[in-house]
């Protein structure tokens, strides 16, 4: 109650903490932005107590698939630096790139608002990024819900759901039964930290308590940290259109060691050469201010990894790695290590063996628009989970075709 209030007076909704009004205000606001995510198949969307999608009738057997995820505690350095327009597109991408595994195209998007007071400008500002990140995506907002609830949330803080809900042909669902030992694993870059980890993070800054402006690979440390969840939905429904997927992993809570393992049938290990891609500037910071251990870092961050597809030899554009059973002697004068110790990207024409950086000509175009690929490994038969290497592979930590000491990430 205002406290300017007489005790015996009528009292109002806004007086008990709710602003009918600006709860109006903001639906007004975000209209045109949720307008530019529609798709054809919407049949009533915001507004409504429900909102009608219809499935397209180009799928024969349509599955729907169904996700939901929210931001985490990278929402508390959103309110200390007072950052709000990229927390709505981690929102998305949480969902959509983890149904996506699947093989889901996103069909549309729900997301719940919640605060103890609203503020029609930094809720309209978080919605206008989910509509962004709806639009990355391809899928439509096709409602949601803002929850105002005085005394829940101190003043200036909030907390977001996202339900994403997207279909795939039955026949191809992408399962991961398929996969086989000599599969090639490919890292799609992330953006940064992504939505994952930021516990953590907190940890250090406070710790570490940097100017957020203190630069990392010439970009402000406030700026890695909130870069938006990277969404990978397009281009890599255009690779599946174009080959053969066998498997995908989302690389969210749990890094690259808990994640790419439950795509994997489970006589199966993914050999990862950590030396095969570079630590982005944000996470050698995290890991020396912090003193994190290389096995925290690879079970916590995505450690510049954000999706791992899986696709047979034939498909991956990279020459066979005849590393089961590893041959007798390797050569340390190959082209590809001379390019390594020089440092500079191999080409394809320098390539050797199994476990070089893929460039541009080596893979579908499409998909340089999500940054670099990276050819992690092959798979190899062995344990599902557990540290152990299969019958027959390369020792923990060994060389791998030539190339510098890596590690086995099951």
């Amino acid at each position: 109650m205002n406290a300017n209030t007489p005790a015996d007076a009528p009292l109002t909704y806004r007086d008990a903490g709710v602003d009918i009004d600006a709860g109006d205000a903001l639906v007004e606001r975000i209209k045109p932005a949720a307008k530019r995510t529609m798709r054809p198949e919407v049949l009533a969307g915001i507004g409504g107590f429900g909102a009608l999608f219809e499935i397209s009738k180009k799928y024969r057997e349509p599955v729907l698939v169904s996700g939901t995820d929210g931001v985490g505690t990278k929402l508390k350095l959103a309110f200390h630096w007072n950052r709000h327009d990229t927390v709505g597109q981690d929102l998305v991408a949480m969902s959509v790139n983890d149904i996506l595994v699947q093989g889901a195209e996103p069909l549309f998007f729900l997301d719940y608002f919640a605060c103890g007071r609203l503020d029609v400008n930094t809720a309209a500002t978080v919605v206008e990024g989910i509509a962004k990140g709806c639009e990355l995506a391809g899928c439509a907002l096709i409602g949601g819900e803002t929850a105002e609830m005085p005394s829940m949330y101190p003043d200036g803080e909030y907390d977001l759901a996202g339900f994403a809900v997207g279909a795939v042909e039955k026949s191809k669902i992408i399962d991961g039964r398929s996969i086989q030992a000599g599969d090639v694993v490919l890292g799609l870059a992330s953006s940064g930290a992504h939505s994952n980890g930021y516990s953590l993070i907190r940890k250090i800054i406070e710790r570490a308590n940097p100017d957020p402006q203190l630069k990392l690979g010439g970009v402000a440390l406030a700026d890695a940290v909130m870069a938006p969840t990277r969404i990978y939905v397009k281009s890599l429904l255009a690779l599946m259109q174009a080959l053969r997927v066998k498997g995908m992993a989302h690389i969210t809570g749990g890094g690259l060691t808990e994640n790419i393992p439950r795509v994997l049938p489970e006589q199966l290990t993914a050999v990862v050469e950590r030396s095969e891609w570079p630590l982005p500037p944000l996470f050698q910071w995290l890991q020396k201010e912090g003193q994190v251990a290389d096995a925290e870092m690879h079970r916590v961050f995505n450690c510049g990894i954000g999706m791992v597809v899986i696709v047979a030899e034939q498909d991956a554009g990279v020459r066979p790695c005849n590393c089961w059973p590893p041959p007798a002697s390797r050569s340390s004068t190959s082209a590809s290590s001379k390019t390594a110790r020089a440092g500079r990207r191999p080409s394809w024409s320098e390539f050797r063996g199994g476990i070089g950086v893929l460039s541009a000509p080596t893979f579908p175009q499409f998909l340089q628009i999500e940054g670099q690929i990276f050819r992690l490994q092959d798979l190899a038969p062995g344990a599902r989970s557990g540290h152990a290497p299969g019958p027959g592979s390369p020792p923990f930590g060994s060389p791998c075709c030539g190339a510098a000491p890596g590690r086995w990430l099951n």
